[in-house]
């Protein structure tokens, strides 16, 4: 095996144990240990301390040694790699032998992800597929181009969130699945992927957008009224008087999409509108009974009764968006005008290949005539209109406490831990805790252990 192909399997396990790709660190983290490298060496290499690069690598061996069902560590790793790609090789080579389905050409093959890596059984693989009657896809927004890795080399293409999701619904059949992200990342537009993909495994499947006044009631009466009117067509039946009955008697899915316009605004993540506190039984409702509903929820918060679901064994399921790989920033620079440039990954990853945000900045350098990255300094970091307004609306939602913590993040050049963080003495240690918790339920901090970060752009931002 080489290097990249380790890294991509170690991606995907990671991928499918915590919902989130390898960051940088971890990933030389990898390479160090692959070649042989002790920790020390390691943190000389990436400039950190030597604890810190422990501290990441111990929780490395731990989700892949979770996920792998042996003991990972770091002296055995490079043999644990070995043995998962032999035990792959075998079961694509028996497909071949049984099916005919798999051609070898010299190169060694990678399943698209871990989760998915074998066949589903006979009896899954013949069952009768239930097909769509009745569908309510008025609001689910036009797919526009979906940028995905051409190569499959690197590791943040949309390829394994889909596979994931549909484990999670088709196979997991879990009742209640949040896709997470910052603005701009991609949300919808994976949702309205995935729904063209699978549509046809449900009877009901209904897009509906959240507006700032969709209160509980007015919610549940649209859907019983699709239901009942689909059941009118079908059969006389008696029609459920709730909308528990419907979903209890139908394989369902159901999108909602600006999940966030339930909450309130100037407060901490998740807390909901006066008049909405309703959807909070609705949503516990629909995580204790038993149903055949999967709700996908969309936005820039989540319901904390989500958020707060950890457990590895839950059917509650969260999937918090990275940004696009460097091929697809690539197409997305291409397709917006941008003509190549020698900087184009540093240009992706300063925008954490957020895909709104490529597509701003490509505009805005194109219109003013496409040289301006080689005029300028390789760290600048430009905000459009477009951007600015984008990031000023999810700013809005913030509460002051939040904010307070944003200015503290924005002073500092790197890092910081929450050790200096509880020490600064302008921000009890309670409230600052929660603001943490409610940055980085919104996808506007980053994290590492125990340290925090801001986003570029967003530091750029509160400068302003």
């Amino acid at each position: 095996m080489n290097l990249k192909e380790v890294l991509k399997l170690v991606d995907d396990l990671v991928f499918a144990r915590t919902g989130k790709h390898l960051n940088d660190l971890q990933e030389r983290i990898l390479q160090g240990t692959w070649e042989d490298g002790d920790y020390k060496e390691i943190a000389k290499a990436v400039n950190r301390s030597e604890d810190r690069v422990r501290e990441v690598g111990m929780e490395l061996w731990q989700i892949l040694s979770q996920e792998l069902g042996e003991k990972v560590s770091k002296s055995n790793f490079r043999a644990s790699m070995e043995r998962l790609q032999v035990s792959i090789f075998s079961h694509f080579a028996q497909d071949y032998v049984q099916i005919n389905t798999v051609n070898f050409c010299g190169e060694i093959l990678h399943p698209p992800n871990i989760p998915n890596l074998y066949p589903p059984n006979q009896e899954t693989a013949n069952s009768k597929q239930t097909k769509a009657s009745h569908q309510d896809l008025s609001e689910m927004p036009k797919l526009g181009a979906f940028y995905d890795s051409p190569s499959g080399d690197r590791f943040a293409s949309r390829t394994p969130e889909l596979e994931t999701l549909k484990t999670w619904i088709l196979q997991e059949r879990c009742p209640l699945i949040a896709i997470a992200g910052i603005s701009g990342i991609g949300k919808t537009t994976l949702a309205v992927q995935l729904v063209q993909q699978i549509k046809d495994e449900f009877e009901y499947v209904i897009w509906c957008s959240i507006g700032a006044s969709h209160t509980l009631d007015e919610f549940e009466d649209k859907l019983i009224q699709f239901f009942s009117q689909s059941e009118k067509l079908d059969s006389p039946a008696t029609k459920p008087k709730s909308l528990i009955k419907y979903l209890q008697k139908h394989r369902c899915l159901l999108v909602l999409d600006d999940i966030h316009n339930l909450f309130s605004s100037g407060e901490l993540a998740g807390k909901y509108k006066p008049g909405y506190e309703n959807y909070r039984s609705f949503f516990k409702q629909i995580e204790t009974l038993s149903h055949q509903t999967c709700f996908l929820l969309i936005g820039w918060e989540q319901p904390r009764e989500v958020t707060q679901v950890k457990s590895q064994n839950t059917h509650i399921k969260t999937l918090q968006l990275t940004g696009l790989d460097i091929a697809a920033g690539r197409e997305i620079l291409k397709d917006y005008g941008l003509a190549e440039i020698e900087n184009w990954d540093a240009l992706i990853h300063r925008y954490q290949g957020n895909p709104l945000w490529l597509k701003s900045v490509a505009t805005l350098i194109r219109d003013v005539g496409g040289g301006l990255t080689e005029l300028l300094p390789d760290d600048t970091i430009l905000l459009p209109e477009d951007l600015k307004d984008s990031l000023q609306q999810q700013c809005d939602r913030l509460s002051e406490l939040e904010k307070q913590v944003l200015s503290l993040l924005a002073k500092e050049s790197d890092l910081i831990n929450l050790k200096k963080l509880l020490e600064n003495g302008k921000i009890p240690p309670s409230d600052l805790l929660n603001a943490l918790q409610s940055l980085s339920r919104r996808c506007l901090i980053e994290q590492q252990g125990s340290f925090y970060t801001l986003l570029p752009v967003l530091k750029q931002y509160m400068s302003l």
